[in-house]
This record gives structure tokens, sequence and C-alpha cells, in this order.
């Protein structure tokens, strides 16, 4: 784990933040904090690790040191991956706050079983909880809503649509165009929709280091197809920045959205960036 090369002024900023409505603070990666007018704190997929160089070599500052994060209802994953579930980027926020870590089952055994949260950190078993697909939370100020997804890489991925009394974000991890994508579109009048978007690269292979042609993320057309089907108000395209090899330019999908009736907006952030919803 390296230090954090903006000192801690992003998680002070998340809990020095009065949003008006809902604050979202990209963390690059897949990573959210989420912030409602009432105070509460959502952390979605946040990663600081470094990848595991040569095979995964990360591509943008590690923007927090996770013991500086003092604000934290609960942390949320998406799936398994290492970059979605790791102990040194998670464990601390947990042990600091207290915390909840919400999680599908899979995502839970890397915890528990791989890399062993509660012997490494203060972080006790009862702050586990495990969710699938239906699934409803309260979480302060936030109804969390357990949706199915579709990452064919990953063994049991969901996705999170998080209802506030101002609007509607949707979280879907990696997923590329999913089957189940019309029914939330009916079911949920989703504002901001988060979804990952990268290029195909070659990525050296675990176990030959041979150089394999490697499609990890939703392109330009599967991304906009998903936010098309979700009938989203507002995308932000996410995990263009992180992975060498796999880096994308998200400023083309204006071309590509322009002649969709979803999404209606397309924003671009940048790690570090808050945006409102």
């Amino acid at each position: 784990m390296t230090s954090s090369d903006w000192g801690d002024w992003l998680p002070r900023a998340v809990a020095e933040a009065d949003p008006e409505t809902v604050s979202l603070w990209y963390l690059g990666c897949n990573g959210f904090a989420i912030k409602g007018r009432d105070g509460t704190v959502l952390w979605i997929d946040p990663y600081v690790g470094t990848g595991d160089p040569p095979r995964t070599v990360r591509m943008i500052p590690v923007p927090f040191d996770p013991e500086d994060v003092e604000s934290a209802d609960a942390v949320l994953a998406t799936h398994e991956h290492t970059d979605h579930v790791h102990g040194p980027s998670q464990a601390p926020i947990l042990a600091n706050t207290d915390a909840e870590f919400i999680a599908p089952d899979d995502s839970l055994t890397v915890a528990h079983e791989e890399e062993s949260w509660t012997e490494e950190w203060d972080v006790d078993d009862e702050q586990f909880s495990e969710v699938t697909e239906g699934d409803e939370l309260r979480i302060g100020e936030f109804t969390v809503h357990v949706v199915e997804t579709h990452d064919a890489d990953a063994t049991h991925p969901v996705g999170y649509v998080i209802d506030h009394p101002t609007g509607t974000v949707f979280h879907a991890g990696d997923s590329k165009p999913s089957p189940a994508f019309p029914a939330l579109a009916e079911e949920y009048d989703i504002d901001l929709g988060i979804l990952a978007f990268g290029s195909i690269g070659t990525i050296p292979d675990k176990e030959t280091g041979e150089p394999v042609r490697t499609k990890w993320y939703s392109d330009e057309n599967e991304i906009v197809e998903a936010a098309s089907a979700l009938e989203l108000d507002r995308l932000v395209p996410t995990h263009w920045d992180m992975w060498k090899g796999l880096t994308a330019d998200p400023t083309a999908l204006h071309e590509h959205v322009r002649s969709f009736e979803h999404p209606e907006r397309l924003q671009v952030v940048e790690i570090g960036d808050r945006i409102e919803l």
C-alpha cells in the first residue's frame, strides 16, 4: 500500500461537505464517496491499491489514505475483484468508523477467508452484511436496492440503486449491458448512472506472463446500449482512467450518445471531482 499522493484533503472534503441534495466524489477506478444532505456517507468500491505490476499497473494518483476517513456509514462492494474488495483500502475505514461492509457472498469470502480482515485489522464480524439481488436496505437517509447486473468476469456481481428523497443513483459495478436493465428502468427513475468503460488491450496472463487480448469493461457502443436500456438522465463513465493498456477517452462518448434519447446528458468526471445529484 502506498501513501496518498494528495494528503488528507479528499476525506476532509467529504467530512466537511454540507450538500443541498446528494454529493458524489469520484475516487478513480470505480470508487465513489456519496454524502446526503442529512450527513449519511456511503463509500462504494473504494480502492487505493497499485494493482499487481507489471500485470495491472495503476495509472492515476492514490487520492486518500483509508486511515484518514472519519465519515462513513457503510462501505459497499459490487463484486469480488481486487479493485472492488481490498482489505488495505477498505478495512481501515471500517475500523475507524464502525461502518458496515455490505457485499454479496463471494466478496465477503475474500474479506473473511482470503484477506482475514478481522485478524489483520480492528474489524468485527458484526460489521459484515451479506446482500443479494432483491434485497432492500435502509442506511440513514438512503434506501439501497440490490439489483442484478451482468459481468461475466465476476462470480457474483451486483449493482446498487440508491434512492434519496432528492433523486436516484445507480452504481452498476463493472457491468456490461444486462437483460435486467430495461426492468430496472421501469421500476426506478434513475437520475445518475455510473457505468464502467474502457478499451480493449493486452494484459499479461497471470500464469505465463504472455500478453493476452483483454476486455474487462464496456466499450463505447456497449456503455451507450446500457445507458439507453436504463433510460438514464445522466451517464457518468468510470474505470477508463485506471489500468495501463485499458484506459480510454470518455470524451469520445459524446459522439456515441448524441443520437439516443438516453442518456440525456453525459458527464465526464476525473479522479477527485465532486458532482451533485
